[in-house]
């Protein structure tokens, strides 16, 4: 919840909110973000159900600490051999989808070709993350903490993707009747270069020292003993988040860290 809201005021925002995207729908029917075919009046909001059927939701079996997903059978909380020899900040790491076909042509195109308007559905894959067992079964109060950009990086993108989809993530767990508050607590201190173009070794040593906590000492206080849901579109190595983990453990005293993410592959 944000600061200055009540549980029913939230609410009641919310309900609104929906009011107000409905009636627009009628108006101005959405067409698939997918396939841009024209949305009918089955409450669809964003995918039609032939794009929808070409998402592939992340089920079992996958790696119980870094999520990476496996083909045939494999016992229950097992830690793979790409995160085995890890000493890894954060508990563990939750992918909504795969990093393959519609979904990360979807990223692709809210990341990199500025389809803003993307970051609605997405940000609504991304909070499917929370059914994962054990957040679902969880009762813990979690803050919520994009992965940040450096400034640089933000004045060329013109917007930070992960922290975009927090705020979808909030709206969408509201609607849920699950509260979760947005904290933006981390700053990106060093400008690297793009993750994608280096090996898992270098992803490592390029990420060092490039993350701080916030200078607001409010800010940072709401941290000690927290549990923290970190926030990004895709997984790949867990570099990057676990550089950010490490950061809110260290120097926040986060208690718990759970990393999230639209996609993972």
């Amino acid at each position: 919840m944000a600061l200055g809201e009540t549980p029913k005021s939230h609410g009641l925002i919310a309900s609104a909110r929906s009011l107000i995207e409905g009636t627009l729908g009628l108006v101005y029917p959405r067409n698939c973000v997918g396939c841009d075919e024209v949305l009918g009046a089955d409450g669809r909001r964003w995918l039609c159900l032939s794009c929808e059927a070409k998402l592939h939701r992340i089920e079992p079996p996958y790696c119980s600490i870094c999520g990476q997903t496996y083909e045939g059978a494999m016992p229950d909380n097992v830690r793979c051999g790409n995160c085995s020899d890890l000493d890894l900040a954060f508990d563990f790491a939750v992918g909504a989808y795969r990093n393959e076909g519609l979904a990360r042509e979807l990223v692709h195109r809210f990341k990199y070709e500025r389809e803003h308007h993307l970051c609605a559905p997405l940000g609504r894959l991304l909070a499917d993350a929370l059914k994962e067992d054990r957040l679902a079964r969880s009762d813990d109060e979690w803050l919520v903490v994009p992965v940040p950009l450096h400034p640089k990086r933000l004045r060329e993108r013109q917007f930070n993707q992960a922290a975009e989809l927090s705020r979808i993530l909030r709206r969408t767990a509201a609607e849920s009747g699950v509260l979760l508050t947005l904290v933006d607590v981390l700053r990106r201190t060093r400008y690297t270069r793009r993750q994608a173009s280096l090996d898992r070794a270098w992803r490592l040593t390029n990420l060092r020292g490039a993350f701080a906590l916030s200078r607001r000492r409010k800010t940072r206080a709401r941290l000690e003993d927290s549990s923290i849901l970190l926030v990004d579109d895709v997984l790949t190595t867990g570099a990057t988040a676990n550089e950010c983990a490490r950061v809110l453990r260290q120097e926040g005293g986060a208690a718990k860290i759970v990393v999230i993410t639209a996609v993972r592959g």
